[in-house]
């Protein structure tokens, strides 16, 4: 039987806005099965794959069903092509799961949208889908996926958040606050659910080199950070996952500018407003 052990009190304002605690879950890993958000491309994708090779049996979620077919052959998992922001999307997926899987060792979410451009210039509808892909779209899935691991007593969250939820990335001012929601949500949801075999943890990438910068209409431009690969991103996040990991940072030295920001905001400020 696993241990757990808490982590050091610590006064807020000195530590990083992510906590570094470790929780144990009694779900296996590797794991018998996962669902799996956003696997048509990117990071969602390269979990997909990396999964596969642990013989994880996976149920792929997309809205591309042309990609989610080459996923789905070159893994061997389950498919199936929906679009999470659709009333009653998440009961479905949940369903699916339960008929294919049986249950659900890991949730990996990691669907999402981006958004660059003045805040003020954003359309209505835009700002609206936006939450609801990356805010809204993962709670109603957890809420949907979450009781049966509760009644097992065991089960893994992933969710993929961004360097960007921890930190606020000007000229990405709605796509931050969606990430931030999402950090909000992990340290509730794993305070709330401590102690009850469920394990939640929370990605934190900074670029990755994925079409999203395309999807959104704004190329990624930096000369650096360089925007890392998914398969980066999909091997340390599932690896922090196997850990016990609270959160992941991928590049792991991007958890400095957090440090900054908690211990000293005025000087994470002007920083940010010189390199941006």
């Amino acid at each position: 039987m696993s241990t757990r052990s808490r982590p050091a009190v610590q006064d807020r304002a000195s530590r990083p806005v992510i906590s570094r605690a470790r929780a144990a879950a009694s779900a296996p890993w590797p794991p018998r099965t996962a669902l799996v958000t956003g696997a048509s491309s990117g990071i969602g994708r390269a979990a997909a794959l990396r999964l596969a090779q642990d013989d994880t049996k996976t149920l792929l979620i997309g809205r591309n069903g042309v990609a989610l077919d080459e996923v789905a052959a070159a893994t061997g998992g389950h498919r199936f092509a929906t679009d999470l922001t659709t009333v009653g999307a998440e009961t479905a997926v949940a369903a699916r799961a339960t008929e294919l899987l049986g249950h659900v060792d890991l949730l990996v979410l990691s669907a999402g949208i981006g958004a660059a451009g003045p805040f003020e210039v954003m359309s209505p509808n835009a700002l609206r889908d936006l939450v609801t892909v990356n805010v809204l779209a993962p709670m109603m899935l957890v809420r949907a996926v979450l009781p049966a691991m509760l009644d097992r007593g065991e089960g893994r969250i992933l969710l993929v958040g961004s360097v960007a939820g921890a930190l606020g990335v000007r000229g990405e001012v709605a796509y931050s606050a969606s990430k931030a929601a999402l950090v909000g949500f992990a340290d509730a949801l794993r305070s709330e659910v401590r102690g009850r075999g469920i394990l939640v943890t929370l990605c934190l990438p900074g670029a990755v080199d994925t079409p999203f910068f395309h999807r959104r209409g704004a190329p990624y431009v930096r000369r650096w950070p360089k925007a890392i690969p998914p398969s980066l991103v999909a091997d340390r996040m599932l690896a922090g996952v196997a850990r016990g990991d609270a959160e992941v940072w991928v590049p792991g030295w991007m958890s400095l500018a957090a440090r900054v920001h908690g211990a000293a905001p005025p000087l994470y400020r002007r920083l940010a407003n010189v390199f941006g």
